[in-house]
């Protein structure tokens, strides 16, 4: 099954199942959870019915967890990454963390700061955690999740850089695209050799396939959890392949007017304009 957040043409927010060009939408549904977090956290996403339907051009997606609790979002996970970063090997995953007030929908705009012209693509694999837990192990990581989603992790690069620490380059408004799906594990099959495909103005920027990730999905989970309790709904982005703008002589910097697509397979295509900010 395929899930998505979304307006409703009379501005009110709901979620629901995909059903082809319609949308169940589950939101209308006596008792329903207030949304897709709710409904997660309820574990009743699954079993939701509804004699609701809305057409997708009727609707405007939201970013399909508009209200995660936590983003947490995993540096150099792919070896062509680190390798052309210049990063040392190491023995856990790097991470750092996003604000829920930078997420976009499938169909927003990124937006360029007035600050920076160094604005670079990161496409990524999305975990959400559909059962929360602390020290989660690795043989039981993979029946934490409720679904993934395709994400840009879009980076003020010289933000980034202005220290050791990501946060500022990776919290800019407008830049953490999230879509335009959620779609659950059963739904996605084995990823493992699903591509990772990001291609700006239609040029393929970077490919490479889920299984070369350096920490495995259950490693993710499994070393977060132990140091912070997951709950559903939170979002993980383990990480972007080789080939982004900032590595590449000259750099590669999104502007106005370019489209950037994030595409894995059976998860779907993120697709977002670029706008610079007003």
């Amino acid at each position: 099954m395929a899930f998505v957040s979304f307006r409703r043409a009379d501005g009110v927010a709901s979620y629901g199942r995909l059903d082809g060009d319609r949308i169940v939408d589950l939101g209308a549904a006596p008792g329903a959870p207030a949304d897709l977090k709710a409904a997660i956290t309820a574990g009743t996403l699954a079993t939701l019915t509804s004699n609701t339907h809305v057409a997708l051009t009727e609707v405007a997606l939201l970013p399909v967890l508009p209200n995660p609790g936590k983003i947490l979002c995993v540096g150099h996970n792919y070896e062509s990454h680190r390798q052309e970063t210049g990063r040392a090997k190491v023995d856990n995953p790097s991470i750092f963390t996003r604000f829920a007030d930078t997420l976009i929908a499938h169909g927003e705009p990124i937006i360029r700061p007035k600050v920076s012209t160094d604005l670079d693509f990161e496409g990524e694999l999305a975990i959400v955690i559909g059962t929360g837990g602390r020290a989660i192990s690795e043989a039981e990581a993979l029946s934490h999740i409720a679904g993934f989603a395709c994400f840009n992790d879009a980076s003020v690069r010289d933000w980034q850089w202005h220290t050791t620490q990501f946060a500022p380059g990776k919290n800019f408004p407008g830049t953490g695209a999230l879509g335009p799906q959620l779609v659950t594990p059963d739904e996605a099959g084995n990823l493992a050799d699903v591509h990772v495909v990001t291609t700006l103005n239609g040029d393929v920027v970077q490919d490479q396939p889920i299984s070369d990730m350096i920490f495995s999905l259950a490693k993710i989970i499994a070393y977060i959890s132990a140091f912070t309790p997951l709950a559903p709904g939170d979002v993980i982005a383990t990480g972007t392949p080789g080939g982004v703008g900032s590595k590449r002589t000259p750099p590669l910097w999104m502007k106005a007017g370019d489209k950037v697509e994030v595409a894995i397979g059976p998860i779907g295509t993120l697709t977002n304009p670029v706008a610079d900010e007003p």
